[in-house]
């Protein structure tokens, strides 16, 4: 792999976007979708989640599949129109050139799993209801960090957050989120977070009662302390978009691994590691609960200072 490939491809952890603020920015209408060489190793880790554990990784509510259908019919026209070397159309729609596999049949006629088997983004449609605000009514969740698709289902996005430290119901970033959703009209916008995992898993579910044990516990991520050797930056890339139709919205997120250690081969590493260290070092002791890293920042301050005075 050459340089150029081993290097992250967002580092939200410059000092670009802060953890724990809402933090949307325009997005430019051709920058919707990423695909890398990445696409057919995230494709057929879908398929295997799809068929050993498909009650985990896709819900749907009754009365959503008009939604279903409308993204699975912009994302076709988007791939198709973007990458056409990597996507081909076919009788029954689009597909990807060397992607292998199937839903199973309890999903095969969901449009939203199809969807979600073109791309390595999951997707999550929320829509408004009479009371509540928005909700969480269908989604192909494969790649999950550190939450459950099985425990947000149904729920609004108040609760889908009552987790996050303030931002849950009754305060000002959670009556934002509501109103951003409700003034969301034709133009998309993202965001984007980050976390520290110790390997390099895709799906990576946790229960509200892992979380909390995690919390109480604090357990360390690196028990053997060699966070060179196991930390993996988990970068999540989140795009919205209010769809024309049904006026639904749907949420992507596309997730980005990199070993903590190719920092040091990034031209800008210092700077980098800097601005990640100090980051970690404004986390107060509710954010770092919920990001698991209580047990583990200082150390991991400790690497990215020693990373920074190398470069």
């Amino acid at each position: 792999m050459s340089l150029a490939e081993a290097l992250p491809t967002h580092t939200p952890y410059d000092g670009s976007s802060k953890l724990f603020s809402i933090g949307l920015k325009p997005l430019d209408p051709a920058d919707w979708i990423e695909v890398d060489d990445h696409l057919l190793p995230y494709l057929a880790e879908k398929h295997r989640l799809y068929d050993e554990i498909p009650e985990r990784v896709f819900v749907e509510e009754d009365g959503t599949r008009d939604a279903q259908q409308e993204v699975l019919d912009l994302l076709g026209a988007h791939l198709l129109e973007r990458f056409p070397k990597t996507y081909r159309r076919t009788g029954s729609g689009v597909k990807v050139v060397g992607a292998a596999g199937r839903l199973p049949a309890s999903l095969a006629d969901a449009p939203l799993a199809k969807a979600s088997q073109l791309i390595q983004e999951d997707l999550i449609l929320m829509r408004r209801g009479d009371s509540g605000g928005w909700r969480l009514v269908a989604g192909s969740l494969c790649f999950p960090s550190s939450w459950s698709l099985l425990e947000k289902f149904g729920r609004p996005l108040q609760d889908i957050h009552a987790p996050v430290p303030g931002f849950g119901p009754g305060t000002r970033p959670a009556e934002l989120i509501n109103r951003m959703f409700d003034g969301l009209q034709g133009q998309a916008v993202e965001r984007y977070n980050w976390s520290i995992q110790s390997d390099s898993a895709l799906y990576h579910p946790l229960s509200d009662l892992q979380r909390i044990d995690r919390a109480t516990n604090r357990p360390s991520r690196f028990p053997d302390g060699d966070i060179d050797a196991h930390a993996f930056i988990r970068v999540e890339r989140q795009t919205m978009r209010k769809l024309p139709v049904t006026c639904d919205i749907l949420f992507t997120i596309r997730i980005h691994l990199d070993p903590l250690a190719v920092l040091a081969r990034h031209p800008d590493r210092a700077t980098l590691a800097v601005s990640f260290a100090a980051q970690l070092e404004a986390l107060d002791l509710a954010q770092l609960d919920y990001k698991g890293l209580t047990a583990d920042r200082d150390r991991l301050m400790s690497v990215l200072n020693h990373m920074a005075n190398d470069g």
